[in-house]
């Protein structure tokens, strides 16, 4: 016990000398401080700027789909004809929105960059959704542009019109072209020199991504250039760290010989791909593969393939994978080095595989939102390995208070709401000044999530405030669902809450009541949610009841009651 004690406190040690040269005066992540908020001195303070970098990657290979193979020299000629086009056909210039709606695939990293160039701001939209959730999104963004895929355009091709927003489309169908609709592939063929910069200045908007957080309609929410490039930085950083504190795991990554290459599953519209994956691999020379849907069968198949190395996903995804391996496939993972995960709270199995079984791997955590541009905490290979059942390590460009419920600072460690500052912070939400008013209050922004601050800075995150379901890390808003099932016209009142699923980690439940004499069926009600939303936000599982729902004196809800009802949880 004794041997384990001095060992804990020397990982601690170590890690706060590794952390103060790192950012130590001269270092590679210097900090500096601005009205009181830290930062890395030496971060670019414009994407376009920190993107440029990347061209000196020449020929190695950037990105792979369904064997299609892109180099960063084939990348980037792509991103300067794309942006040249969109200058000078369609008049896109600084400070205009461009939307992307298109699955994973190489040509929506070619449309973001391009709009990147520009100093325009894309506006990357839920993939997902269908025609009500991707016209909602455009009309609150209102894009010049729509950089979309066939699939995307079918949805909301007959709306744009209306916008005013011309569309260019991935593998469009000849039949659809015209002064509006232009082909993808023909603006590339057009070609064009690389531009240059467009004159954006750190403060100036880079990137609306939009959150479902807790509410029935998705919010855009605003970053700047200065926000984004720290947020990337941070991402070296924690990288940096944590192959300081982990050298002989790293020495056995490298002994393997394979370049760093990562198998992409998460949407790039979510800050964890599009921040953690897309961005940080073109920015350090990294290989993408683009998983076409996720299956674990496939997956499998393709580390195997392409030698991944790096896997980064929802909980349930790695639990997948896990088994996958420990049932034989070991030659699928010989090459895989780096497991992360975003969010918290792992479950206690898979913590148990990854400490016992893959003793070799860099296993990773990290905590952050949309709105703090993925930066929070965050800890990987020995310092995960340390307090795997912790969110990270708070990172040191942000800073944390835990708020009571009296809405007063509560001590380290106490339970409270999470609250962070720093300088990934978003502007605000677009459009919504009241929103933006509600969650940030004296340059803190409240995440509605509950946890603790240690003694030695790590963060645990125990429960969340926001009435949102986590289902193989897309986050689905309860409010948005009970909406759509509301709508149904033989339907008086619905209640949607979140149910533990082993594979998926969380599901979405609803109990729906019947208005009085109306026929209602859990198949009805099902296909009205299937018509309207995503196809991950259709409840697992509907009931249907007579008798109203259960409510307090003052008629709030008692969703506890209900969830204990239906899942004994």
């Amino acid at each position: 016990m004794a041997n384990d004690v001095a060992t804990m406190i020397s990982i601690s040690e170590r890690v706060a000398l590794n952390q103060a040269q790192l950012t130590a005066p001269g270092a590679p992540f210097e900090l500096a401080q601005d009205a009181g908020v830290s930062y890395y001195r030496h971060a670019p303070d414009i994407l376009a700027d920190m993107i440029a970098g990347a061209r000196s990657h020449g020929n190695k290979e950037f990105m792979v789909y369904r064997g299609d193979r892109w180099t960063f020299d084939r990348f980037f000629a792509a991103a300067d004809a794309l942006a040249t086009q969109m200058q000078r056909r369609l008049g896109v210039r600084a400070g205009d929105t461009v939307a992307i709606a298109m699955r994973n695939r190489p040509e929506w990293g070619v449309a973001f960059v391009a709009a990147t160039m520009l100093g325009a701001v894309p506006a990357p939209l839920n993939s997902l959704g269908l025609r009500d959730e991707l016209l909602q999104a455009l009309t609150l963004v209102t894009p010049k542009v729509l950089l979309c895929d066939a699939e995307r355009f079918a949805h909301v091709g007959q709306d744009l019109a209306a916008l005013g927003c011309t569309a260019v489309v991935v593998a469009a169908d000849p039949a659809v072209l015209n002064s509006a609709v232009l082909a993808f592939d023909d603006m590339l063929a057009a070609g064009g020199a690389p531009l240059a910069s467009p004159g954006v200045t750190a403060g100036d908007p880079a990137l609306i991504l939009f959150t479902s957080g807790a509410t029935s309609h998705a919010k855009a929410v605003l970053s700047t250039q200065r926000a984004v490039c720290q947020a990337l930085q941070n991402i070296n950083y924690i990288g940096m760290l944590a192959a300081m504190s982990s050298p002989d795991t790293v020495a056995k990554i490298m002994q393997r010989g394979h370049p760093p290459t990562t198998l992409t599953a998460v949407p790039l519209f979510h800050v964890s791909g599009l921040h953690a994956q897309f961005l940080s691999s073109l920015i350090n020379g990294r290989r993408l593969v683009f998983t076409h849907r996720w299956n674990v069968s496939e997956a499998l198949e393709m580390i195997r393939a392409e030698r991944i190395t790096q896997f980064n996903g929802a909980p349930s995804m790695v639990m997948q994978l896990m088994a996958g391996v420990m049932a034989g496939d070991a030659d699928a993972s010989s090459s895989l080095g780096g497991i992360g995960f975003g969010g918290a709270g792992l479950p206690q199995r898979l913590i148990d595989d990854l400490l016992k079984y893959r003793t070799n791997v860099m296993a990773g955590i990290g905590f952050g939102l949309t709105e703090t541009n993925g930066v929070g905490a965050a800890s990987s290979g020995e310092l995960f390995h340390y307090k795997p059942r912790s969110a990270g390590l708070l990172s040191p460009i942000v800073e944390a208070m835990i708020l009571d419920e009296t809405d007063n600072p509560a001590p380290a460690g106490q339970t409270g709401e999470i609250c962070l500052r720093g300088v990934t912070l978003m502007q605000g939400y677009l459009h919504n000044p009241q929103a933006t008013e509600d969650a940030m209050q004296d340059g803190w922004f409240r995440t509605g999530d509950v946890g603790y601050l240690d003694q030695e800075g790590f963060l645990c995150v125990v429960d969340r405030i926001k009435d949102v379901i986590n289902r193989n890390g897309e986050k689905i808003s309860s409010a948005e669902i009970e909406s759509c099932l509301l709508s149904h016209a033989h339907v008086m009142e619905a209640a949607v809450f979140a149910a533990p699923d082993d594979m998926t980690g969380e599901k979405v439940v609803a109990v729906v009541v019947a208005k009085p004499g109306a026929m209602l069926t859990t198949e009805d009600v099902q296909a009205h949610v299937a018509a309207r939303l995503a196809a991950y936000k259709v409840p697992a599982q509907i009931y249907v009841r007579s008798e109203v729902l259960p409510r307090n004196p003052v008629g709030k809800l008692l969703k506890p009651v209900l969830r204990t009802m239906y899942t004994g949880k």
